[in-house]
């Protein structure tokens, strides 16, 4: 199994980016997914989740400017993010884990199997 996950790099406070994550080795619809982020001096956290039946979460700190989707056709799991904030910058990372059952969001970072080797955002003010 391997997750790439790419589409980082530098923009404006406002402006938008979106980071695609393509896996491999996973039949699509099989897992649950998820995107991380780890800014400098902190600790990992969730950014957004999406179970196999599409069900979905947010972090309070993007809700309403990130969307999180899948492309079953490419087996590519997609972060749509606008309105860049400069508190946004982080490494972010994919995740995925395979699930029984179709409506399991999963949020805690201990529970992925399989990760992305992280792409950088940088948002400048």
């Amino acid at each position: 199994v391997q997750l790439q996950a790419y589409g980082g790099g530098l923009v404006q406070a406002g402006d938008s980016l979106r980071l695609a994550c393509a896996a491999s080795g996973l039949t699509s619809r099989s897992y649950s997914t998820a995107w991380f982020r780890q800014a400098p001096g902190k600790e990992r956290e969730i950014v957004a989740a999406l179970s196999r039946n599409g069900r979905t979460f947010y972090a309070d700190s993007v809700k309403g400017r990130f969307t999180i989707s899948r492309n079953n056709a490419e087996n590519t799991v997609l972060l749509q993010m606008n309105s860049l904030k400069p508190e946004d910058t982080a490494v972010y990372y994919c995740a995925a884990v395979v699930c029984r059952n179709s409506f399991s969001i999963v949020t805690s970072s201990y529970e992925y199997d399989y990760w992305g080797q992280g792409t950088l955002v940088t948002v400048s003010s």
